[in-house]
């Protein structure tokens, strides 16, 4: 294949899971026939990361044919999309007025496993190959190579697990094992339940290693897939915490999970194309600063309405008048707050920042008072040598006319 004709593949394997999108979305909403809010919410989150999946991929194939991370976020976009396909197709065929479907039922089994070799494995191939498409060493191949195979083992165990499916319980598994093999498939399955997020664990381990081994640029781009991973991660986190109740169950994994799995492509797609690469610092720090302030401003507005509400329940009646108080001290406390856990985040995870801002002030302190141009020199040598840590350093002096 020409350097040429591989741009013209992705664009035309990124056209047409762009296009998946949008046609199994409407056809699954045909098919099911009435409107639920909650698989709506399903179909549009699901929808928004083939997209990004297959955007994102589509562009990094093309700008960096010879890199494989843009080819495997293409892979699991258009094969997001084919299973989305074949599930809407089984699930046409089955439960619609139009009647059953040719092949409605193999369809609706080739969605049923699908999902796992293309988004788990596609996900531990592109941890371990990321940034630059190269495994660390030959022992971390061999790692990656052992985790593809035991998520081969559980996708060939979820395609021959007999009883009803998953995704549509109303068909029976059309390949599924008999006899003996049966039991041999459920122990497998049970086992997979234990090895699978074993293989994905160690990619996530592998991609910090690698972290802890490269500097500046390659590290810039693994800070960009650690934050996105750390995303997903807070996500599958906090919606593991809510009530096991219908609502929370449908709604809060699709908010904080699905949508969250969106980020990884785009952290990705920027890592790889060095867009604004040094810019993760500073998402970082932003992140770290809103989150412990809303955390702090939210336990102060909760504690301080609790509180005026007890001390001044016998004159305000429930007259809202401590939910006022509450939220004018909270907002007076706004820029106190941001500045004081702006200077812990800085002094705590951006250390040298902090020590270049402290150097850079008491530098201006003794500037306004220093008269010799010798310890001027010096001083500031010292200063830049400090915070902008260059090859060299020339001072150059201009006599004044």
């Amino acid at each position: 294949m020409t350097v040429r004709r591989t741009p013209r593949l992705a664009w035309a394997l990124g056209t047409f899971g762009v296009v998946l999108a949008p046609v199994t979305f409407v056809w699954e909403m045909i098919a099911v026939g009435t409107f639920e809010w909650i698989h709506f919410a399903f179909l549009v989150c699901f929808a928004t990361v083939q997209l990004t999946t297959t955007a994102v991929g589509a562009v990094v194939a093309a700008r960096l044919p010879g890199n494989p991370i843009g080819w495997i976020l293409l892979a699991i976009g258009v094969g997001l999309g084919m299973r989305q396909l074949f599930g809407t197709y089984g699930l046409f065929g089955n439960i619609s007025a139009s009647g059953p479907l040719p092949g409605d039922d193999v369809a609706v089994w080739l969605g049923e496993w699908t999902f796992t070799p293309v988004v788990a494995g596609g996900a531990v191939f592109l941890l371990h190959l990321f940034p630059d498409g190269h495994f660390m060493s030959r022992r971390w191949k061999l790692v990656c190579l052992g985790g593809a195979g035991i998520l081969l083992l559980a996708t060939a165990a979820d395609a021959l697990a007999p009883g009803p499916l998953q995704s549509l319980e109303l068909v029976d598994n059309p390949v599924a094992a008999t006899g003996g093999l049966a039991g041999v498939v459920t122990g497998v399955l049970t086992l997979e339940s234990w090895l699978a997020p074993f293989a994905f664990l160690t990619a996530v381990v592998g991609i910090l290693v690698r972290m802890r081994r490269t500097h500046g640029i390659e590290r810039q781009q693994i800070k960009w897939v650690a934050y996105a991973c750390a995303i997903v991660g807070t996500g599958l986190s906090a919606s593991a915490v809510f009530p096991d109740t219908a609502v929370a169950t449908a709604v809060y994994p699709l908010l904080l999970s699905l949508l969250a799995l969106a980020a990884m492509p785009v952290a990705v797609g920027v890592a790889t194309l060095r867009y604004r690469l040094y810019d993760i610092d500073l998402v970082i720090n932003r992140t770290l600063v809103y989150l412990g302030l809303t955390a702090t401003l939210g336990g102060a507005y909760l504690g301080s309405v609790l509180l005026l509400q007890l001390i001044l329940s016998a004159v305000t009646s429930g007259s809202g008048l401590a939910v006022a108080g509450s939220t004018l001290a909270v907002a007076a406390l706004f820029q106190p707050a941001r500045r004081r856990i702006q200077a812990i985040v800085d002094r705590r995870f951006f250390r040298q920042k902090y020590d270049a801002a402290r150097t850079l002030e008491a530098f201006g302190a003794r500037l306004r008072d220093e008269v010799d141009l010798d310890a001027l020199y010096a001083e500031l040598h010292a200063v830049v040598a400090d915070t902008m840590q260059p090859a060299h350093v020339s001072l150059w002096l201009r006599s004044a006319p």
